[in-house]
């Protein structure tokens, strides 16, 4: 079990990655994208305390959900804890969708310094990079909110150390 500082959680979406998801809202973010849609998200002092041992339990109750999906604010602020509850996740059979404003590129090239983010990735499925552009943003995307932003198949490309488009 780890502390995670969250912003929410909505227990079905449809929008927040394939099939039926519980979206879990990291609280606190540094990227403060002009245009964001959760900018209550960005303060690390706001939100709440959870557990990643509650959110399962929350999940388990839920027999139609396919996967959880990690959003924010920032995932990646809190990547040892929801390394935990990814890990967690994927040993009930749950896939992993997470959102994030740094590019794939940068969060390996940040490995050695946070071994975190490398541990958070191997649980993933698909990963949303990038930013939100507020001058790119298009409501004809799957999944994302501006066209700069990518969906990647986590897998192939922490295996090519590239970013591989997933086809979803």
């Amino acid at each position: 079990m780890a502390k995670l500082r969250l912003a929410g959680v909505i227990r079905e979406s449809i929008v927040d990655g394939p099939g039926i998801r519980m979206t879990v809202f990291t609280q606190g973010c540094p990227h403060h994208c002009k245009g964001c849609h959760n900018e209550q998200t960005w303060d690390f002092e706001g939100g709440y305390d959870s557990s990643t041992q509650r959110i399962l339990e929350e999940a388990q109750k839920d027999p139609i959900l396919r996967g959880l999906t990690f959003s924010g604010g920032e995932p990646f602020s809190q990547a040892e804890s929801l390394s935990i509850l990814a890990k967690e996740a994927k040993e009930k059979g749950y896939d992993i969708f997470c959102y994030t404003g740094y590019t794939f590129e940068h969060l390996i090239s940040q490995f050695d310094a946070h071994p975190e983010y490398k541990e958070l990735l191997s649980y993933c499925d698909w990963l949303v990079d990038g930013p939100f552009v507020l001058e790119k943003r298009s409501l004809m995307l799957k999944f994302r909110g501006s066209t700069n932003q990518r969906i990647l198949d986590v897998k192939k490309s922490l295996e090519c150390g590239c970013a591989v488009d997933a086809e979803i």
